[in-house]
């Protein structure tokens, strides 16, 4: 019954889950396919990326792959939204969409599965998650948030269907996630988990509530309809907005 299948990509280790009875070989072919693209196409390490190429100014955005003028019109539309927090050029060495793209490329990799004709899957980008339908047999899919302080140990789990959910936290590489409008690393908070129907805008109000520190669950109380987040403080507060709750497992 099913499928599964994981690949290192995109700097992690990408798990796809397919639930449905059937031969998903070929849906699985194509939504890895897609995901070396986005590397090969956004990463800032590979020196032949077209991110890095446009950053060496030897790309000019008009001759670019459609796909990276979505991707950094959508990273100024949530600049904006976020009152500068998140920011495709904090790190001052060019654009840098990475606080997107992975997020961007695994809710789009879930519309192909979709079209291939999955009903029940999850896609785990290294703790960025899409599920759809249930885990069958099971009805909804269990989610542990890895607990930012303890190795092994989750946080809380949820129980969802039809879903994204994006944390973003220093406890994988620390100081990674820097305040765009002081350029140092983000203090304040241990985690954010973002949960939604889009994981790239997820992802993207995950990295910026982070990097606001203690302001951001001020910040996540006031979500767009539909985004849910919880909060973890240094001091290990934990802070939610109402609907959190309804989604963690009894």
């Amino acid at each position: 019954m099913g499928a599964r299948r994981v690949e290192h990509v995109m700097g992690t280790a990408v798990v796809a889950d397919i639930r449905d009875d059937g031969a998903w070989e070929d849906a699985l072919d194509g939504l890895f396919e897609w995901l070396r693209f986005v590397d090969a196409t956004f990463s800032t390490y590979r020196e032949d990326s077209q991110i890095s190429r446009l950053n060496r100014g030897e790309l000019r955005p008009g001759d670019a792959h459609p796909d990276v003028g979505e991707v950094l019109a959508r990273c100024a539309e949530l600049r904006e939204q976020t009152a500068g927090y998140f920011d495709a050029g904090a790190t001052g060495d060019g654009v840098d969409p990475s606080g997107l793209v992975k997020g961007w490329s695994i809710e789009r990799g879930a519309r192909l599965l979709e079209r291939a004709g999955c009903s029940n899957f999850a896609v785990n980008a290294g703790g960025d998650i899409v599920v759809r339908g249930g885990a069958l047999p099971e009805e909804a899919w269990r989610v542990g948030i890895q607990h930012p302080t303890r190795p092994g140990a989750v946080s809380t789990l949820l129980a969802v269907s039809d879903l994204a959910i994006a944390t973003s936290g220093d406890y994988e590489r620390g100081g990674h996630v820097l305040d765009p409008f002081t350029r140092r690393p983000a203090r304040g908070l241990l985690s954010v988990t973002l949960v939604g129907p889009d994981l790239g805008t997820g992802d993207a109000y995950a990295t910026a509530a982070f990097a606001m520190g203690a302001r951001g669950p001020h910040w996540t109380a006031r979500l767009p309809r539909g985004y849910e987040a919880m909060s973890i403080l240094v001091d290990g507060t934990v802070l939610a907005t109402p609907g959190f709750g309804a989604l963690e497992a009894g």
